[in-house]
C-alpha cells in the first residue's frame, strides 16, 4: 500500500486521525500574514491584526527600522538603555561637528556664517551620508547571512563614492550633486562594513578573545591608515597633482583595494550556517561521507553570487513563501511525510523549495537539506514516486543525523541558528 492509499484511508477515519491544520501564519519583512485554504481549494490571505490604530503602526514601523528583528526578544537586557544613550551621544557629536567645521573654515580665512557651516556639514557630509546609512540599515539580516559578500560590496561602494569625489573638479557647477552622491554611497559602505565586522572577527575568535582580536585589528588598521595617508599626500603633490595623474593612480589603487578585501574574505572561516555553507557541508557529506570544517570551505564559497544551487545537495532553494512553494493538494501529504519537523520540502522540476518554521534552527535546516540531497540521489537511481522517494530519504536522514551533527559541531560549526537573510518563514 503506497502513501496516497494510506492518506485516503485516513480521510475515511476522521475519528482516529486528527485533521492537519489547513492554515498558517507567514512572517516576511516584519509583516505577519494569515493564509488559509478554503473548502473549494482557493487560498485566502489577510494581514494579522489589520485593525491596528495608526499610532501603533507608526511605532512598529519605527521599531522595525531602528531595532533588530524580533526586538525585544532577540536582545539581552539593557539594550534599550544602551541605544538611548548612544543616540544622545551621536546627537551631541553631530552638533559639535558643525561648530568644529565653522571654526576650521574661519581659521582658513573663509569667514563663514553659522548658517553656511551648517549647510556644508549637514548637506554634503552628514545629510546624504546618513541617508545612505538609513537605507542600508534595512539589510542587516542579509548581512548576517552573507557577511563576506556584503563586506566586498561595502568596499566597492566606498571606492565608487571616492571616485565621484575625485571627479568633482571636472564639473564644479554640479559640485553639490556629485559630492552628495559620493557621500551617499560612502554612507551605505560604512554601515555594511561596520555591520559585517563583528561576524568576521567572531570567526577567528578561538578562546573567547573577540575584544582582543577587535582591538588588535583596529590597531593594524590605524597604523596602515596613517602610512597610507602619508603616501597619499606624497602622490597628491607629485604624480597626482593633475587630473591625468589621478585618472591613472585612482583606478590602480581601487583595484588593489578591492582585490585585497576579496582575499581577506576568502581567508575568513565563517562558522555560522547560511544557505550556501549548509548546502556545501551536505554536498561534501553525501559525496564523501566526511564533514568539512569552516576552514575547509572558505576558499570554495561563491562570494559574488552566494545564491547558486548545488546539485549534490538537492538544489535546495530556501526562503520561498509557503503558499508559493506548496500546492494546496500537496500540503497535507508533505506534512505527514515529515511528522513533527519544523520544515516543509516541496520538490520541483528545477529545484526543491525549503520552507522553515518561525523557530527553526540550524539543525532543522540541516535535516531538511540532507533529506533533499538523499531524495535527489535516489531519484536518479530509482523511479519511485516523489512521495515514496521523500519518505525513504527521510528515513535515511534519521539514521545518519546524530553522528553527522556531532561531528559537525566538533568541527566548529554553530548549529543553534540558521541565517537565511530575509527568507519567509511560517508557523502552524
Amino acid at each position: 500500500m503506497n502513501l496516497l492509499d494510506k492518506i485516503k484511508m485516513q480521510k475515511k477515519e476522521p475519528d482516529k486521525t486528527p485533521e492537519i491544520p489547513v492554515y498558517w501564519i507567514e512572517t516576511s519583512d516584519s509583516v505577519s500574514r494569515h493564509f488559509q485554504f478554503e473548502p473549494d481549494g482557493q487560498l485566502s490571505m489577510k494581514v494579522v491584526d489589520d485593525a491596528r490604530p495608526v499610532y501603533r503602526r507608526v511605532v512598529e514601523s519605527f521599531l522595525n527600522k531602528f531595532f533588530p528583528s524580533g526586538y525585544p526578544y532577540s536582545v539581552n537586557e539593557g539594550y534599550l538603555r544602551y541605544t538611548q544613550f548612544r543616540a544622545l551621544q551621536h546627537f551631541s557629536s553631530a552638533a559639535l561637528s558643525v561648530l568644529s567645521t565653522q571654526s576650521l573654515l574661519f581659521a582658513a580665512g573663509l569667514r563663514p556664517t553659522p548658517a553656511q557651516a551648517t549647510a556644508v556639514s549637514w548637506i554634503l557630509k552628514d545629510g546624504m551620508q546618513h541617508a545612505g546609512k538609513l537605507i542600508c540599515s534595512n539589510l542587516g539580516a542579509r548581512m548576517d547571512s552573507e557577511p563576506k559578500c556584503w563586506r566586498i560590496l561595502a568596499d566597492v561602494l566606498y571606492d565608487l563614492g571616492t571616485g565621484l569625489e575625485v571627479l568633482s573638479p571636472l564639473c564644479p557647477h554640479l559640485f553639490l550633486e556629485v559630492a552628495g552622491l559620493g557621500n551617499f554611497a560612502k554612507g551605505m559602505a560604512v554601515v555594511a562594513a561596520r555591520a559585517t565586522r563583528l561576524p568576521i572577527y567572531s570567526s577567528f575568535a578561538k578562546e573567547g578573545n573577540l575584544s582582543d582580536l577587535f582591538a588588535k585589528g583596529e590597531a593594524i588598521s590605524t597604523l596602515f591608515n596613517v602610512l597610507g595617508l602619508g603616501v597619499g599626500i606624497q602622490l597628491a603633490s607629485t604624480v597626482c597633482s593633475s587630473m591625468q595623474g589621478k585618472f591613472v593612480a585612482g583606478p590602480l589603487l581601487s583595484i588593489v583595494h578591492v582585490y585585497c578585501v576579496i582575499e581577506e574574505m576568502r581567508a575568513t572561516p565563517v562558522n555560522t550556517l547560511n544557505p550556501q555553507r549548509t548546502a556545501m557541508v551536505v554536498a561534501d557529506f553525501v559525496k564523501t561521507g566526511k564533514i568539512s570544517s569552516p576552514a575547509d570551505l572558505r576558499y570554495h564559497e561563491d562570494l559574488l553570487f552566494p545564491g547558486r544551487l548545488i546539485e549534490e545537495a538537492g538544489n535546495v532553494k530556501v526562503g520561498q513563501a509557503l503558499h508559493r512553494a506548496v500546492r494546496p493538494s500537496k500540503l497535507r501529504e508533505l506534512k505527514e511525510i515529515f511528522p513533527g519537523e519544523k520544515f516543509i520540502l516541496s520538490p520541483g522540476n528545477k529545484w526543491t523549495d525549503l520552507v522553515l518554521e518561525q523557530n527553526a534552527s540550524g539543525e532543522d535546516a540541516l535535516r531538511a537539506w540532507l533529506v533533499a540531497a538523499y531524495a535527489s540521489s535516489m531519484k536518479k537511481s530509482y523511479h519511485e514516486s516523489t512521495s515514496v522517494t521523500l519518505q525513504d530519504a527521510y528515513e535515511k536522514m534519521n539514521s545518519v543525523f546524530d553522528p553527522f551533527l556531532s561531528e559537525l559541531q566538533a568541527k566548529g560549526w554553530h548549529t543553534d541558528r540558521f541565517l537565511d537573510g530575509t527568507g519567509s518563514r511560517f508557523s502552524w
